[in-house]
């Protein structure tokens, strides 16, 4: 079981990265094309400073920044049933501990992520509960 558990944090973490990575470089591309875009209008206007446009692509999302923190992410949420059913031989016992874990560690997420974002902590805890 516990093989099996690593096998799927593994695949798991490598998924949503590759998902994260590609979302965000999307985003990437799209903001890249409008600086372009602006930059050629205003051109033709004035010309433009170059550390404007380098300060507005340093604005845009890193891809890379989003896949390792979504696979990161991933991989500690995914520890945690494993770590919790890794020491309880039986089948019962594990099921209840794992469903307790994950439950209470999705509400420290979606805590975390409220106080974090500087928000109310109870309705996004409760939303990752039921999401997770």
């Amino acid at each position: 079981m516990v093989l099996t558990g690593i096998a799927g944090l593994v695949a798991g973490a490598c998924s949503m990265a590759i998902g994260e990575f590609v979302s965000v470089y999307s985003q990437y591309d799209i903001g890249m094309a409008q600086i372009e875009r602006e930059s050629s209008i205003e051109v033709v206007r004035e010309v433009i400073r170059e550390d404007e446009i380098e300060e507005r692509k340093g604005k845009l999302p890193s891809p890379f920044q989003a896949a390792t923190a979504s696979a990161l992410s991933f991989s500690v949420g995914a520890f945690v049933p494993l770590l919790a059913a890794g020491f309880i031989s039986d089948y019962k016992v594990r099921l209840g501990v794992v469903v307790a874990a994950v439950s209470l560690a999705l509400l420290g997420f979606g805590g975390l992520s409220a106080v974090l974002g500087r928000a109310p902590v109870v309705k996004p805890s409760l939303r990752v509960l039921v999401g997770g």
